[in-house]
């Protein structure tokens, strides 16, 4: 532990006099350097109001007496769950794809597309494939099928128009 006697009482001198050697003392009292630099930044959180306000005549004591009993209290609850925190456990970890239940949802109205698409008369659908799914620009569309740009253009908006009808009895219910 630092000397006191002669310690800042400034919480930034505090800090940068400090942070190195609680970082080493946590890391050996915890075994893990992460763990060690998430307490000491809890316990500069928790020491910073008394010493800004100068209350705290050996800054740094205060500042270790936190610190340690901030590791003790994470090394009790390590041996009341015995799960480490950084472990992963599939059952229990948080998963970034849909549930079920959204998968299931999301190809009926997968489904309900598709057969609205079908549905549509064959020159709107085409137009509205060659848009949508391939990409392709009005003019490059209109090159393809050999038709003007503004029948495309009519063709795709009349295409998402009788979609948007179809679609909108079928999601509503």
């Amino acid at each position: 532990m630092p000397d006191e006697s002669n310690g800042p009482t400034d919480f930034t001198a505090l800090y940068r006099s400090t942070i190195a050697p609680l970082r080493r003392y946590l890391t050996r009292l915890l075994g893990n350097s992460s763990e060690a630099q998430d307490v000491a930044h809890d316990a500069y959180v928790r020491v910073y109001p008394t010493i800004r306000g100068q209350a705290a005549r050996r800054p740094a004591a205060l500042l270790y007496t936190a610190a340690r009993r901030l590791a003790i209290n994470r090394i009790k609850r390590r041996s009341i769950s015995p799960v480490a925190r950084d472990a992963f456990i599939p059952e229990m970890s948080a998963s970034t794809e849909p549930g079920v239940a959204q998968q299931v949802i999301s190809k009926q109205d997968l489904d309900l597309l598709e057969e609205a698409i079908g549905q549509l008369p064959e020159g709107c659908r085409a137009v509205l494939l060659m848009c949508k799914i391939e990409q392709l620009s009005h003019k490059e569309v209109s090159e393809r099928l050999s038709i003007a740009v503004s029948t495309v253009e009519k063709q795709h908006a009349r295409a998402l128009r009788l979609l948007r009808t179809a679609l909108k009895g079928r999601l509503e219910s």
